[in-house]
């Protein structure tokens, strides 16, 4: 019998990072959520729809067949059959999935797609509705949050390691409106689901929040 791992939380707690560690030890599938956005993006491009034509968007996603598997130890995303990993990551296909993203029967889609992948494989999963829209029955939902400082801190980091220039607060007061905005959206607001454990990261390392988690899913899972 299969499991699936629902992780939720807000931007920059790391839940994407964790979520592929937790895969590889695990051995489950980590389902790259935005990748399959990004894949229908590049479905809408290929057949001439404007990001602006909500419902010629509406129309088209439901011909769009979308999954992930696991070759070589590499994740490849499928679109309709196509392996299409080296076409989704372009300023293009960003564009256009900003817009797509937004559409109610796209995400209703993709749901739908990201049910059948849990139905299937044992897999992991993060976003922002996992545990409380996506996937409602997951075997282990987790709440992955940290302060506000602290992931300011965290993004400041990342971005002065790579030379861009940045200010710490600007970042903050970015991410606190980032979760307002997440947490008041009226399609599938960001929220803990009930029956979901919250793991603070705010004093953990990576590594201890991956340990965490995965304790916490052998205790429910196996």
């Amino acid at each position: 019998m299969s499991y699936s791992i629902a992780i939720d939380g807000p931007a920059g707690a790391g839940k994407s990072t964790i979520a592929k560690m937790i895969a590889r030890q695990m051995g489950c599938i980590y389902v790259d959520t935005g990748a399959m956005y990004r894949a229908m993006a590049l479905f809408m491009i290929r057949n001439k729809i404007s990001p602006q034509d909500g419902n010629a968007i509406s129309e088209k996603c439901r011909e769009a067949d979308i999954t992930i598997r696991y070759e070589n130890k590499e994740q490849v995303v499928f679109l309709n059959g196509e392996n299409v990993n080296g076409l989704i990551r372009t300023e293009e296909v960003g564009k256009m999935a900003s817009s797509s993203s937004k559409n109610a029967d796209v995400r209703a889609k993709l749901v739908e797609l990201q049910r059948k992948l849990a139905e299937s494989s044992d897999i992991i999963m993060d976003g922002r509705d996992i545990g409380t829209c996506v996937l409602p029955d997951a075997t282990v939902k987790i709440y992955l949050t940290a302060s506000s400082g602290v992931r300011a801190k965290r993004r400041y980091d990342e971005l002065t390691a790579k030379g861009e220039p940045c200010d710490y607060a600007t970042i903050e007061a970015d991410i606190i409106q980032r979760d307002h905005q997440d947490m008041t959206r009226e399609i599938s607001p960001l929220k803990q689901a009930d029956d979901a454990v919250l793991v603070d990261t705010s004093d953990m390392t990576i590594e201890e929040a991956v340990e965490t988690i995965i304790t916490i899913c052998r205790q429910k899972c196996f």
